[in-house]
């Protein structure tokens, strides 16, 4: 078997895996949350079907404003560069295939730095760019933690889901210190994850990958510090923009579950709705399953039951998750197909090749 064999093999595992995860999990919500009172429910008619098109729109002009970040972003660090609205949005939507079939969505960032190459920007340019938005999406869902945690710190009843929130929200704290630290102290961050290679690389059989690991370390340590520090000195007034933008961003995101409820005829939970959604983002945002696949519809289940009872919530999450993660893995995969010419033909390497 050759190389491209064995990478498109080990791409469509968890590609497989994010699909049958999301899927079973969604099959044992519904198999636990339909009864009677569901199909008399559903029976009424009470049902708004073109909210829950309108979602569908909301979630693609959550794409639109996800590319005019990017845009923002990207111009910002080469002014020779113009990279158009349209560009961007179709390098998000490219992205979206990779995102949802790794965990924390970190699959999608290679494709947008390599996307950003093709359109001009250098690699360091393009992950400057990369970088920066997920600095801005750090601070945003950190300003806004505290008031989901304040919304359902009385209202979640399962002891088990009460401590996966509040370890989720420890480590995404955590994270965020990390990145203020690698910031202010490059080489004592250098220092410390060359420290923990040493250790880890004594049980590695390869020969010669303590080099090949320093190497790594010292080049993406450099290429964060020096796209942050850009960022906040002589990009400052790009990077404030963009933040702006993120703020439309994930609350045009927080719209989608609030149309789908007012499509099944029920109260739109606005505060709790976005409450629910920042919770879930930092859920997802830990590196578990592919894409967060069955963990995100566990958890979505779990959080809108508070208020919309249990008897609703499967529809709801087989809804939400459609809209959410279905219809961008589809998309995604149009995209990456009409750029790769396969689903499964990205990697890694493609951008050592190009440097």
């Amino acid at each position: 078997m050759d190389s491209n064999s064995k990478k498109k093999k080990t791409i469509k595992i968890p590609i497989i895996l994010s699909i049958v995860l999301s899927v079973a999990i969604i099959l044992i919500i519904l198999y636990f949350t339909i009864d009677a009172e569901t199909i008399n429910y559903l029976s009424k008619g009470k049902i708004k079907y073109e909210f829950f098109l309108a979602a569908l729109g909301v979630n693609i002009l959550y794409w639109i404003v996800w590319g005019a970040r990017l845009r923002i972003l990207s111009n910002a660090v080469d002014k020779d560069v113009n990279i158009s609205l349209w560009e961007s949005t179709k390098i998000i939507i490219t992205n979206l295939f990779l995102a949802n079939i790794t965990p924390s969505m970190a699959g999608g960032e290679p494709v947008r730095i390599y996307l950003l190459k093709k359109d001009g920007l250098s690699v360091g340019h393009a992950t400057a760019s990369v970088l920066g938005e997920r600095l801005l999406d750090a601070i945003f869902l950190l300003i806004c933690v505290p008031f989901a945690f304040l919304v359902f710190r009385n209202r979640i009843e399962l002891e088990s889901l009460r401590i996966g929130v509040t370890i989720a929200i420890g480590v995404f704290v955590l994270l965020f210190v990390a990145f203020a630290f690698v910031i202010k102290y490059p080489n004592k961050t250098k220092s410390f994850l060359i420290f923990l290679s040493k250790k880890f690389s004594k049980f590695s059989k390869k020969k010669n990958i303590e080099h090949k690991i320093f190497e790594k370390i010292n080049r993406e340590v450099d290429n964060f510090h020096s796209s942050m520090v850009f960022f906040l000195s002589s990009g400052k007034k790009a990077f404030l923009v963009a933040g702006f933008v993120t703020a439309i961003f994930w609350m045009t995101g927080w719209l989608v579950p609030i149309l789908i409820l007012i499509g099944l005829g029920l109260e739109p939970f606005v505060i709790e709705s976005c409450a629910a959604q920042i919770i879930l983002i930092i859920i997802v945002m830990m590196p578990t399953t592919p894409g967060g696949a069955g963990i995100t519809e566990g958890s979505t289940a779990a959080l809108y039951s508070v208020f919309i009872g249990s008897s609703l919530v499967g529809i709801f999450v087989v809804l939400f998750r459609f809209i959410t993660f279905h219809v961008g893995l589809i998309a995604g995969g149009i995209f990456q197909y009409r750029v790769f010419k396969s689903v499964a033909s990205f990697s890694l390497d493609t951008i050592k090749r190009e440097k």
